[in-house]
């Protein structure tokens, strides 16, 4: 247990009793706890298991869902409590029970979000995603954003420790040098989620009640298109109701896997690297085509 986080934590609801306290997870050194009160609000705090000097993804997360609140009340946990410490924000209840029509939902409130534009890629603060910093000084050139701040940050995290196997190595390295080669340059540009996979989409009762965990920043919407879809989160139900909106490209299906690979690579380095395998299937689905 954090000392310091903990302290302000019992201070911050110091008015109440709290009735219950339960660990939600441990992982990436941050710990996520449900608050129960005494008049049955709960509350979600999150806080480093031991403080990380380098990047304070905790402060990163309250500040996107700042962001978020001021965009789309209702759709985010509200913040209670920002610190340099701790990080207190509502807790939205949820049951994971989805309406026939969940895909149509989902794609009316993530289109809200992807119509949010701006002017250059990036934020004005990082972002984060497991805990893990994403770079995001501004740039007007989406190969040159994703290749410096995304693909291959990624790609020397893993093997500055243990390499992966050579054969994929070498063709991560020429997808990263050849990057405009493979995706657009300067796609259309919105506010992203930035970690929109199932367990941070909440449904209850058939309903969407919110989106957890954003690390957000401004990038192309077929990135986060590529992330919903390898998790086979959406169907084409979805990309229907979305592209009626929102074109997506004709040729999306080509550089797909080139974001697919962004995100096998985050598993690798963040959860295990039986992934390795995910990373290898896009890679060959690329090269194979050659």
């Amino acid at each position: 247990m954090n000392a310091v986080a903990n302290n302000q934590i019992v201070k911050f609801v110091s008015n109440q009793q709290i009735i219950h306290r339960a660990v939600l997870s441990n992982s990436f050194n941050i710990i996520c706890e449900k608050i129960t009160l005494d008049d049955q609000v709960c509350l979600v705090a999150k806080y480093y298991n031991k403080k990380n000097l380098t990047f304070n993804a905790i402060k990163s997360e309250g500040n996107s869902l700042i962001f978020m609140n001021k965009k789309f009340p209702n759709l985010f946990p509200t913040v209670r409590l920002l610190t340099n410490d701790v990080l207190i924000m509502s807790f939205i209840e949820h049951n994971n029970i989805r309406s026939n029509d969940y895909q149509k939902i989902l794609a009316k409130e993530i289109l809200k979000i992807h119509s949010v534009t701006n002017d250059k890629y990036g934020f004005k603060f990082d972002s984060q995603i497991g805990g893990l910093k994403q770079p995001n000084s501004y740039s007007s050139n989406w190969i040159n954003f994703f290749r410096d701040h995304r693909l291959g940050i990624i790609f020397k995290l893993i093997n500055q420790n243990e390499p992966m196997p050579s054969l994929i190595n070498r063709r991560l390295e020429v997808v990263i040098k050849n990057l405009e080669n493979f995706i657009p340059s300067k796609p259309r540009i919105s506010l992203l989620h930035g970690d929109l996979w199932k367990g941070n989409i909440l449904f209850h009762n058939k309903k969407l009640v919110g989106l957890i965990d954003p690390g957000i920043f401004f990038g192309h919407n077929e990135l986060e298109i590529a992330y919903l879809r390898w998790f086979n989160e959406i169907n084409t139900s979805f990309l229907d109701y979305y592209s009626e909106i929102i074109k997506i490209e004709k040729d999306y299906h080509t550089y797909e896997p080139i974001y697919q690979i962004y995100y096998s690579l985050l598993n690798v380095h963040l959860w295990s690297r039986k992934y390795i395998s995910d990373v290898d299937r896009l890679l060959s689905s690329i090269f194979n085509k050659k």
